[in-house]
C-alpha cells in the first residue's frame, strides 16, 4: 500500500517535494496553533452540566445547575457521573475535530513526529 500525498503537494522533482514538505508542515503548525485555542463544548444529564474544553484538552469551564446541585446533596455520584461524562465528551469533540482538521492538511497521510 503506497501513501499518497494531498495533489497541492505532489511533485516530480526533490527540490519542489522538499518545499512542498516544509509547506505542508507549516500548515499543520498554524493549524495546530489554531486548533489549541478552539473551545468545544459538550453536556450531560440534558445539559445541567457543561464541560468546555480548549484544544489542549485543558478544562476552561465547568457549568453545574443549581437545580442539579441541590439533588447532588443527596446522590453526588450522579453529579460525578455527569461531569465525567461531559468532559470526556468535550475532549472527544476537540480530538475527533482536531484529526480531522489536521487529516485535511495531510491528505489522510500519517506522518509521525509532526503532531
Amino acid at each position: 500500500m503506497k501513501a499518497r500525498l494531498p495533489k497541492e503537494y505532489q511533485s516530480k522533482s526533490q527540490g519542489e517535494l522538499l518545499k512542498q514538505a516544509q509547506k505542508m508542515q507549516e500548515d499543520m503548525t498554524a493549524l495546530q496553533a489554531e486548533l489549541d485555542e478552539r473551545e468545544f463544548t459538550a453536556s450531560a444529564g440534558g445539559d445541567m452540566v457543561t464541560a468546555t474544553v480548549n484544544g489542549k484538552h485543558e478544562i476552561k469551564s465547568l457549568k453545574i445547575s443549581p437545580e442539579l446541585l441541590q439533588e447532588a446533596q443527596e446522590d453526588a455520584e450522579m453529579l460525578e457521573d455527569l461531569i465525567i461524562t461531559a468532559v470526556n465528551q468535550a475532549v472527544k469533540t476537540a480530538t475527533e475535530t482536531s484529526d480531522a482538521e489536521l487529516s485535511k492538511v495531510t491528505g489522510g497521510l500519517n506522518i509521525p513526529g509532526l503532531f
